[in-house]
Formats: C-alpha cells, structure tokens, sequence
C-alpha cells in the first residue's frame, strides 16, 4: 500500500513550487487531481519548449503522478464542480497572487463551509507584513531569504545558486506542513490552514549564515577565508565563497585534467580528527607534529598556504582517485559531478533517484525520481498527464456527474 493512497489533493498550484509539493505528495500515493484552464493549463506546459508539439520539460518533471482535469471557474457551472471537488478532496493546494481565490469566491472561510476537514495549503513570496502583497519567483526568494548575499565571493555580487530553493524548496517545506496537518486531522477531525512563504523557506535553508551572523558578536569567523586573509569582517555574515559553512575549513580544489574539463574539481574538508591522514596524503608527514600546524587553531590563520600545499597534491589526481585514495581514510571529500555524470550515472538509476519516463507526446525523458525512500511504501514514477486528459473520468468518479452532465458541462465551455 502506498503511504498516502485514499487522500485525495486538489492541485490547483502550477508553475513550480506548488507542483513540486504535491508531485512529492503523489509520489507517495495521494490521487492529486491538477486543476487547469481548459485550452490553455499550467503556463509551464508551453515555456521552453524543446519538442515541437509537445509539453515541456518544465511541466513533466513537476507535474508525475497526477491525474488532469479542466474547469472555468469563471462559469456558475465550472464554480459548481470546483465546489464539488472541495467537498470530495481532502486537501487543496494553491499558489495564485494574493486574493485570487478570494476574488473566485473560495476564501478560506468559505472553504471551511464548504469541507470543514479540508486542509488549504497556500505557497506566498512573503508572510503577513509590508510586502505579504509582492510577487515573488524562484531568484526574488533567493535574495529576499538571504541565500544571495552570503552566496558568490567577497568583493563580488551577490550571486543565486542553481539549487531550486525559493520554487522547490519552499514546495518541500509545503508538503511536510500537509502530511502534518493529515495527521492533526486524525485526532481533531478539522482541517487547517497550511502556508508557506518563500522567504521563510529560503531562509530556514540559510539558517547556519544566520548563526554566522550571531556568532559575528564574538568576534571574526576564524574558519572564513578572510581571517587569514587579514580582511575585516563587517557588520553581517560575509560572502565566502567555497568556504565550508560546517566549521570545518573546506574548499573546492583543482583536480588532474582541469585545464580543459569545468568540473575536474573536488571538495576537501580538513577535519580536524583525519589531520594527520591528510599530512601523509599530501606528502607533507612533518606537519602532523609540527606547532605551526598540528592544531586547528593555529591552522586557521593560514588557509590558503595549507589548501595550496593540498591542491597540489590533488592536482595530480582525478577526482575520482581523490575520493578512492580518501574515503578509505575517513577524509572528507567529494567530486564536483556534473550534470551530465549525474544523469549517466548507474547507481543513481538503480535507485530510483535518476528515472526514464516514456511520454506519448516526446518520447524518453530523464527525471529525478522520489529522494525520499520509504521501506514499507515503494514509490514509482508515473508521467505527466496531458492537458485535461482525465476530465470525464474525474467528474464521474469523483464527483459523481452523468454522462449527459459531462456533456452539457463541455458545452458550456465549464471544462
């Protein structure tokens, strides 16, 4: 049995943080019913388009699992069946600006009326406060979060990362606040209001720059490059960098064939308890005793000497050999994996975590797959519904309507 299977998700999210919620929901087993504009549906549909004909990228890797149905709730018909799928649906998700529900008719108050066990899921930019009317995207959160200005290098821009974590991060956040509010329900038998705002999210991601910024009380962040440096820290958590944020100094270092490869790099964390392994590693075995070295205290102000004498060694290696050669020695270090390697790379596949998905409009496509595994509860990767496709089958089974019902709904332009 699937971990969520009879709990039925009212999508009516789209782009990507809302669809990364309740993709993670479906996933697990929830009947998410994706609620789209009939003709037109979610706007990532058609945006970046790389098969003619066909839905995007950007909507099948977010929207698995799922199951299509399209209403105009700009119709009373169309009203009529969204309010009939509020009361069979056990959670509805939504991420419209602020008030475009309201403006529909389907406030929150409203909602409870309707389904007093519904849980109402909503992703924002901001929370309540000057800017809970702003728009928000996946970089605004970024910067907004504070991700951006303790990201990139210092005396440089502020810089966004690659890494998702305005759009899906604040959708992983979403999803735990739904099962949450699911297993409230069991003991309550009410529903909830669930939301999520993207500078929330981003910045409960940065919370180890926020312990930076305390610490900058005591004094300067000994393990940030510009200690040794002999830069001045400021007033707030600094940019760093490839600096590690674990308190254990940490760079990323050039690997034998950089010249001409992007990613021939590694990550290597001097950790305090391996020192002397990394000392024979190197070929530096006289610094395990000596005084001006053997400490991590006395190391710290000389980060770029000690990383200089490690890239040296490590340049002779692959990155690959540097993980070999290390890991048996408890050295933490990792390749810097492109994405290419990552989308041929067998483990991945093996596990689930890299999956092929046959779709009937543009073939074979690769996908991640559920990072989070169950023991008990398998997940599988279904591909993206096409638009509308289980129209009629949602308002029969769900909702209940006759065949002649469906008809005059089409008709009316409800659906």
């Amino acid at each position: 049995m699937k971990a969520l299977e009879g709990v039925k998700i009212l999508d009516m999210t789209h782009v990507q943080s809302g669809p990364t919620c309740t993709q993670l929901l479906a996933w697990f087993g929830a009947d998410v019913i994706k609620v789209e504009r009939p003709g037109v549906g979610d706007a990532t549909r058609k945006q970046l388009v790389d098969v003619p004909g066909a839905d995007s990228l950007y909507f099948t890797m977010l929207n698995h699992n799922k199951r299509s149905v399209t209403v105009n709730t700009k119709t009373e018909r169309g009203k009529k069946i969204l309010t009939r799928l509020i009361e069979e649906c056990d959670v509805m998700v939504e991420n419209f600006a602020p008030g475009a529900l309201d403006r529909m008719g389907f406030s929150w108050e409203n909602i409870q009326k309707i389904n007093p066990r519904m849980i109402y899921a909503s992703v924002k930019g901001f929370g309540p406060g000057d800017y809970s009317d702003c728009k928000v995207y996946e970089n605004v959160a970024q910067c907004a979060g504070g991700s951006a200005s303790t990201t990139g290098h210092l005396g440089d821009v502020p810089m966004v990362t690659g890494a998702q974590i305005g759009d899906s991060g604040t959708g992983l956040h979403l999803a735990l606040g739904i099962v949450t509010a699911l297993f409230h329900r069991e003991h309550s038998g009410k529903g909830q209001r669930v939301e999520c705002a993207m500078q929330d999210g981003v910045l409960n991601l940065c919370r180890v720059k926020l312990r930076d910024q305390q610490r900058l009380k005591a004094g300067p962040l000994k393990e940030y490059s510009q200690f040794s440096e002999n830069i001045l820290f400021g007033e707030a958590t600094p940019r760093a960098g490839n600096d590690s944020g674990g308190g254990q100094p940490g760079r990323i270092l050039k690997c034998k064939g950089w010249e001409k490869d992007p990613d021939a790099y590694t990550y290597f964390i001097t950790q305090a308890a391996v020192w002397k392994n990394i000392c024979d590693v190197i070929g530096k075995p006289e610094w395990k005793e000596d005084s001006e070295w053997a400490t991590p205290e006395v190391r710290l102000p000389k980060l770029n000497e000690m990383f200089d004498a490690i890239e040296a060694w490590t340049m002779t290696k692959t990155k690959f050999e540097v993980m070999e050669i290390c890991n048996p020695l408890n050295i933490p270090v990792g390749p810097i994996l492109s994405m290419k390697e990552l989308s041929e790379d067998e483990n991945l596949r093996k596990t689930g975590t890299v999956v092929e998905v046959d779709h009937p409009e543009r073939g074979k496509y690769l996908t991640v797959g559920n990072p989070i595994k169950l023991s008990d509860s398998p997940s599988e990767v279904v591909r993206s519904p096409l638009l509308g496709e289980h129209t009629d089958e949602i308002l029969k089974d769900v909702i209940g309507l006759s065949d002649d019902e469906i008809a005059a709904a089409k008709e009316e332009g409800a659906v």
